[in-house]
């Protein structure tokens, strides 16, 4: 029995912050100590969340944003892949868009946003481009790295056993460089979806952003909460999915 709690409480562990978070609103609404326009009750919460579900105002939000995120991310990373194979086998030309590269990554992608809606508008375009160039760099830079790092024993028994150049690619160099592609995947679909829901505030009719935008102007600051909650907890799944995923794949391929 005292095994059994101890494993309980290691799976719980995580967990007992938000319990005490949600224990500390729950007393400082009782004894209201900051006004109900401020920070409203977990019940009124609640209560706005279920009414929201039943005219399904968050379902078509949440689908909207993630499709814009599935668009743009899947954009994204071919460009990435693509870019990543070039500049690990072909060094030389890489090296005319080195300072291009590094400009573009030190340059936050919302301060762009002005100027992609004088040039774009506000419909679908702008956005994605907000996304591609959010998460372009943590995939390339990963890719980048995990095909340059690539065990030279290994390229050179493949090229002993009479493998090509794509066959070389496909059999050694990508499945070495499988954990560094996923880990940059995961962290490129990270700062895909946190910049879409900034592009969304500034310029969208619809969307996680423009709902808690919208929110906002409307003074109901509950349905600001929920916003927030719903992207963390998408973010929290979206990342959790692809932890599996990377611990599955690369389960019996380590890096040697």
């Amino acid at each position: 029995m005292k095994i059994y709690f101890k494993k309980l409480h290691n799976v719980l562990k995580p967990y007992y912050i938000f319990v005490i978070i949600l224990a500390a609103w729950i007393v400082a609404s009782r004894l209201q100590i900051w006004n109900t326009y401020l920070l409203p009750t977990p019940w009124r919460v609640w209560a706005t969340f279920v009414s929201m579900m039943k005219r399904g105002e968050i379902v078509a939000s949440v689908l909207m944003s993630l499709r814009r995120v599935a668009a743009g991310f899947a954009i994204s990373f071919a460009l990435a892949f693509s870019c990543g194979v070039i500049s690990a086998f072909m060094p030389a030309l890489s090296a005319y868009f080195r300072h291009l590269n590094n400009f573009m990554r030190n340059v936050p992608p919302l301060s762009l946003i002005s100027l992609l809606i004088l040039w774009f508008g506000i419909g679908e375009t702008s956005k994605l481009i907000i996304i591609v160039l959010a998460s372009f760099f943590p995939m390339f830079l990963n890719i980048h790295q995990g095909l340059c790092e690539c065990d030279r024993k290994l390229v050179e028994v493949g090229r002993s056993l009479g493998f090509s150049g794509p066959k070389l690619f496909v059999r050694i160099y990508l499945p070495y460089a499988r954990e560094d592609i996923l880990v940059g995947m995961r962290t490129g679909l990270g700062y895909s979806w946190r910049a879409l829901i900034g592009a969304e505030m500034f310029a969208a009719a619809s969307g996680l952003g423009y709902m808690i935008v919208y929110a906002q102007q409307m003074s109901r600051s509950d349905k600001v909460i929920i916003g927030i909650f719903l992207i963390g907890l998408i973010g929290c799944i979206s990342d959790k999915l692809f932890s599996v995923l990377i611990r599955k794949v690369c389960t019996g391929g380590e890096k040697t």
